[in-house]
């Protein structure tokens, strides 16, 4: 395998993983005035009059994965530095600019836009409006000095969890599938089947992974991001060839492929689960049974230190990149299904991530962040 460490987060600030409610009180959607909330007491003056905003691409802040993580590390921050915010809902791409410029209209200081699809929209708005700062949650394609990008190379951890999958498989064959074949899907899907290929190498076994093709950069994906169903006929089909472990990498269809695999469970299969972006055992409870692990991305975290950063001045557009070294990705602990992973395979993968860290063991993506 090539290198795949090739982005650093710069700044060294360590990350771990935040985990908090779900939310409520959202909007709607486009056409509604932005939500508004104070937050707490704060030592710094120029907290209370700082407003930090959110803007969620069409997955909604209740996607049970990244729009929701992000969101709640901004509440987060909002309780711990005693700044106020603002936050807008998307439910198409249409709402992406209205909804960034509501936000600009407010005199935000920082608005987050969360997903690699608001990236046009954010340049445009940003443009527009040099005297405010941006964050944009899985992009690092716009160059203006009032945007820091915010990325992860989640092909670390899902390599864990591609090795993981493999240690556990009773048929040979796991599973993935993706949202729509854009950067932010495909490096999960490497990092996945990398981990599922070193697994067969060191441990001398012959474990296939449908639904993705490293080399061609092609598989099984939906096509969309909003249609639930298409999350459960793709599980369905993965099911149908055999795949007994499965990672959707498409935001609210997880929610599909987790009620496909509790169906095929209750008719006698015995298929695990592979979350993506927050821990599904905290972020999608219903499928708690069927959960091996999750591969992280720990943004709320990453919303609290760019906002504080900010709040004291020290705003630069220089990219966030989270890794394994830094905390900024991370796979779940095992919870429901510990028993289902041997000591063998936990103390291999505790090594594993030494490795990865150390550069001992090189992983690769083309969709790596720089």
């Amino acid at each position: 395998m090539k290198n795949l460490l090739r982005g650093t987060l710069k700044r060294g600030a360590t990350l771990g993983t935040v985990t908090l409610g779900a939310t409520a009180l959202l909007l709607a959607g486009c056409g509604q005035a932005p939500g508004t909330s104070g937050g707490g007491a704060s030592t710094n003056p120029a907290a209370a009059k700082y407003l930090g905003c959110i803007v969620s691409d069409s997955g909604g802040f209740d996607d049970q994965s990244f729009n929701q993580s992000s969101y709640e590390g901004l509440k987060k921050t909002v309780a711990d530095l005693g700044i106020k915010m603002k936050e807008a809902q998307s439910t198409t791409k249409a709402d992406f600019e209205p909804n960034l410029n509501q936000m600009a209209n407010a005199g935000c200081n920082l608005t987050f836009t969360v997903g690699f699809l608001l990236a046009d929209a954010t340049k445009k708005v940003a443009a527009q409006n040099k005297d405010l700062h941006y964050a944009i949650i899985d992009d690092n394609s716009i160059k203006l000095p009032n945007v820091k990008p915010v990325v992860y190379d989640t092909a670390q951890a899902a390599f864990l969890a591609g090795y993981a999958a493999a240690s556990v498989s009773k048929t040979g064959k796991v599973g993935t599938f993706g949202g729509i074949n854009i950067p932010t899907v495909s490096i999960f899907m490497d990092g996945f089947a990398e981990g599922v290929k070193y697994f067969n190498d060191k441990q001398g076994k012959n474990v296939q992974v449908l639904g993705w093709d490293v080399a061609k950069q092609q598989g099984l994906f939906a096509n969309t991001f909003d249609i639930i169903q298409e999350g459960t006929k793709a599980t369905n089909n993965l099911i149908g060839d055999g795949a007994d472990v499965i990672m959707p990498v498409a935001g609210p269809l997880g929610k599909g492929a987790g009620d496909a695999i509790l169906a095929a469970n209750k008719g006698g299969k015995d298929v695990k689960l592979v979350w993506v972006d927050s821990d599904g055992v905290l972020t999608a409870p219903a499928y708690k049974s069927i959960l091996l692990t999750s591969v992280i991305k720990t943004m709320g975290e990453a919303v609290e230190t760019i906002t504080k950063d900010d709040l004291e001045g020290k705003f630069d557009p220089a990219p966030y990149i989270g890794t394994l070294e830094n905390g900024g990705v991370a796979i779940a602990p095992f919870h429901d299904l510990e028993s289902a992973v041997s000591a063998d395979t936990k103390s291999q993968l505790a090594q594993l991530k030494k490795d990865i860290i150390s550069g001992a063991v090189k992983v690769e993506s083309k969709s790596s962040p720089k």
